[in-house]
């Protein structure tokens, strides 16, 4: 097996990258002598590639996600569309090949997030469609502190499910309004059904968080993926002309309830850009992301392209445990 000591693909700390031993080496057959590098790959960067071995299918991809001892979990109070490729396994996020999916640290708009989230390259697309990633703790230190003091005091995000944005069918895996309730009083989520079978969930959560492990803090939200500023401006007039603020598909709020404003935003994606670090896909690699840790995203791309995905071992905060009880 050969390691990068030093930096990873593209000059940069992040990832870390390991390669096989000899040619044609199995992953899951080098995972007990990859494993100690990965675990501390993934708490001193926050990402591993693994790049060059060899990945027979999806299963033996499902195979070595799971043999890191948790349950793979299935994909829950989604934001966007995805389909299960199997049991614990997904497609990347099925947004348009054209667009962009910007930085973030996967459910951070919840309570509960996966701390671990793998993706396998199985095809890659002839130009674009990289997964971009960036170190959540470096997104932390370079956020203005008194941006940063802000959002510790929490976020609240308001989704509108219907016409505009995802089904909540879709979003809860059922079609029945009573599992929808259990889930959401579960989960310390307001809900409030709509006319014309829309619902309306609020749910107050994290700006910022500690690490579980290393002790640090990271930015640990989706606030600028949920803000009405993440809309093309067009669409953003069309839609408060046609729906008012408060029926907009999402949107967050601090923690009292009131407006972000959108030069917060501003400077939280500059922050971002300036943390990204990319590479292209080569097929058979195997990304492996602390979720804390590293923040991941997605270019436009052409061609077919073919991504999947797996998350495990379960983490969330109580913190917010009396607030949505009251």
């Amino acid at each position: 097996m050969e390691r990068d000591e030093g930096k990873g693909v593209a000059g940069a700390e992040l990832p870390a990258v390991l390669s096989p031993r000899y040619a044609g080496q199995s992953l899951q057959q080098a995972l007990p002598e990859l494993r100690a590098h990965i675990d501390a790959a993934l708490a001193r960067t926050g990402g591993v590639l693994m790049r060059g071995f060899q990945v027979e299918s999806v299963d033996a991809f499902k195979a070595f996600a799971a043999a890191f001892g948790h349950p793979l979990l299935s994909y829950e109070f989604a934001s966007t569309p995805r389909s299960a490729v199997s049991s614990g396994i997904y497609t990347s996020t099925e947004y348009p090949a054209h667009q962009h999916i910007p930085l973030h640290n996967e459910q951070a708009y919840t309570r509960e997030w996966p701390m671990k989230i793998w993706f396998h390259c199985v095809k890659a697309a002839r130009s674009g469609g990289e997964t971009p990633i960036a170190d959540s703790r470096a997104i932390y230190r370079r956020i203005a502190p008194a941006i940063r003091e802000r959002f510790a005091q929490g976020l609240i995000y308001v989704r509108n499910f219907g016409e505009f944005d995802v089904p909540w069918q879709q979003v809860f895996n059922t079609d029945e309004r009573a599992r929808v309730e259990a889930y959401c009083m579960r989960a310390g989520i307001e809900w409030e059904w709509l006319a014309d079978d829309g619902l309306r969930t609020r749910q107050r959560c994290q700006g910022v968080e500690r690490h579980p492990q290393t002790g640090e803090m990271v930015w640990f939200n989706q606030a600028h993926l949920f803000h009405v500023s993440a809309l093309d401006p067009d669409v953003r007039e069309s839609l408060e002309d046609l729906l008012g603020a408060d029926r907009m598909p999402r949107n967050v709020y601090h923690a009292d309830g009131s407006a972000i404003a959108d030069g917060v935003f501003d400077e939280i994606r500059q922050a971002l850009a300036a943390e990204t670090v990319m590479f292209p896909w080569h097929e058979g690699d195997v990304l492996m992301l602390d979720n804390m840790l590293a923040a991941h995203a997605r270019t436009p791309y052409r061609g077919e392209r073919k991504v999947v995905v797996a998350m495990a071992q379960p983490h969330g905060t109580a913190m917010f445990n009396d607030a949505a009880a009251a």
